[in-house]
């Protein structure tokens, strides 16, 4: 079930590029080189997303399909309580599917209920999936700038709140990343739409052997 997990961002742009945005073959070539095995290995696989998982993805890529073809812009904003691991790979995830298969308009945020910092777990776990990660800032809550593919810029990910003025304020899409900050954040100010898409919090495995593969 874990393994499966890891998939389900890439299927939310999966299930877009079955309605040709955009010619695969133009796209994928642009995620830098490094992260092309991981990538390719989760597309390989995809077919392991439980069905349950499926229908929410499919209620995100429904969204996501409908600004599009608006020619409208689609923010999404990855939120969960302390915007230290799970809210930063969606982001960063997402905005790599979108790249991959690409998906114009999409950009990803994320943030937390509060702020506290980016865990260097989160940041190990995008080097070793091939990302270009360099720490920016030197301080309690340190800035990472993530690159993902050539000629893009890269995303700055730091712990911050999810209403943060870097963020969207208003009509974008809240995915809401743990069962905590979903049940505790009612009220999404300025969402256009809310989806529950929850994942197991890594930090479980923390200082433990299953660590890496828990992040991985």
């Amino acid at each position: 079930m874990w393994a499966a997990r890891r998939h389900c961002l890439i299927a939310v742009c999966l299930s877009l590029s079955t309605g040709n945005v955009r010619d695969l073959s133009a796209a994928e070539d642009d995620v830098l080189e490094t992260l092309q095995p991981y990538v390719a290995d989760i597309v390989e696989s995809r077919d392991e997303i439980p069905e349950v998982r499926r229908a929410l993805l499919d209620e995100m890529a429904a969204f996501i399909s409908e600004r599009v073809q608006a020619g409208e812009p689609v923010p999404i904003t990855f939120i969960c309580t302390a915007n230290s691991r799970r809210s930063h790979l969606g982001q960063v995830w997402a905005q790599t599917a979108a790249a991959y298969y690409g998906i114009p308009g999409v950009t990803a945020y994320s943030g937390g209920t509060e702020s506290t910092a980016c865990n260097i777990r989160t940041v190990r776990a995008l080097r070793r999936a091939g990302f270009s990660v360099v720490q920016a800032t030197n301080e309690d809550n340190p800035h990472y700038l993530i690159q993902y593919a050539d000629g893009t810029p890269p995303i700055e990910a730091y712990s911050k709140v999810y209403d943060a003025d870097e963020n969207p304020s208003e009509g974008y899409l809240a995915a809401m990343c743990c069962a905590d900050a979903d049940e505790n954040c009612p009220v999404v100010h300025g969402s256009l739409a809310r989806i529950r898409l929850c994942y197991d919090d890594p930090k479980v495995a923390d200082g433990t052997p299953e660590e890496n593969a828990r992040y991985d």
